[in-house]
């Protein structure tokens, strides 16, 4: 039986694939004129019909990019992260895709993605500051940054767009300004603010100096029309999502889509996941010559996402 049965199941999955193919290329071929949607609509489509579907599940959008000639999602539903497809139209999802000439290089981790080598790395990572994945990104990155600090240029940058409101643009620029007066205190706010999430006592802990924090805030305002252009929702990203412009010149030259997103020596890499170790193994990657310290193994857990 077991030997009448292999051959039936091996030819089910052809069946299955085969087909699975003609309705796509049979859809493609009726929707050929039909408008492709930018990349970010097209993504937000897929996230609200999930929603919509599931009498909403809590989907939310990490990041989009685009591969193979279709949108590719990574979206977090949960505590669970998952890779999905749709098509440029945004008429086709598919929840799954296999990748029939190997691995996706853009599968997460893959610190063998080859890393422009450094005597000294630059490491930037892209978040929301109230992005519960950029959080995550933040705490796995932090004993990486004690470890390293001496060793590498490592800092937080911001998405050029927010989705948890005019808080998060607000946390935004204070961070942007903790940096750039008080740089030698801002992971010691950091470190506090990604626990608590409270920030008034975290800059307090941190010793920042709030004088100088709220007049480049208000500098830094008005100079990017940060909350000039929240109160404009007609500058909003496809009318959904504030823009946040002060470090949108980065965004552009590192293709940033989404939170978190990695960057070392130049190089979008990503974390399969997000521990400690892993981070480290990525950044002394990008050593022309490991320090000692790269020796070291730290926890290998991923902590949860948002605030702990």
């Amino acid at each position: 039986m077991e030997k009448i049965l292999k051959p039936l199941l091996f030819l089910s999955a052809v069946l299955f694939v085969l087909t699975a193919f003609v309705v796509y290329e049979a859809a493609y071929r009726l929707s050929n004129t039909s408008v492709e949607l930018s990349a970010q609509d097209a993504a937000n489509k897929a996230i609200s019909y999930i929603n919509n579907l599931s009498g909403g599940a809590g989907a939310s959008l990490i990041d989009v990019t685009e591969e193979s000639g279709l949108y590719k999602i990574h979206l977090s539903v949960g505590q669970n992260q998952y890779n999905s497809f749709i098509s440029k139209d945004g008429k086709l999802l598919f929840t799954k895709g296999i990748y029939m000439e190997g691995s996706s290089t853009n599968n997460a981790l893959n610190t063998s993605i080859e890393v422009p080598k450094s005597d000294r790395p630059d490491v930037k990572i892209f978040v929301m500051s109230y992005c519960p994945y950029g959080l995550q990104a933040e705490r796995m990155m932090l004993p990486v940054y004690d470890l390293l600090k001496d060793k590498i240029d490592i800092g937080i940058y911001f998405v050029d767009y927010a989705m948890h409101g005019k808080k998060e643009l607000d946390e935004n620029l204070q961070q942007y300004c903790i940096q750039s007066e008080d740089p030698s205190k801002y992971f010691d706010y950091l470190s506090c603010f990604v626990q608590s999430g409270n920030s008034s006592s975290c800059l307090t802990e941190a010793g920042i100096n709030l004088e100088n924090l709220a007049s480049c805030i208000s500098a830094t305002d008005a100079t990017y029309n940060v909350t000039g252009q929240y109160n404009n929702q007609s500058t909003w990203l496809n009318g959904n999502y504030p823009v946040f412009d002060v470090q949108k010149d980065l965004n552009e030259q590192y293709g940033v889509q989404g939170s978190p997103t990695i960057v070392i020596n130049g190089k979008t890499v990503s974390i399969s996941s997000r521990t400690p170790e892993n981070f480290k193994q990525a950044v002394c990657s990008a050593f022309n010559s490991s320090p000692k310290e790269c020796s070291q193994t730290l926890f290998n857990a991923a902590p949860a996402a948002g605030f702990n």
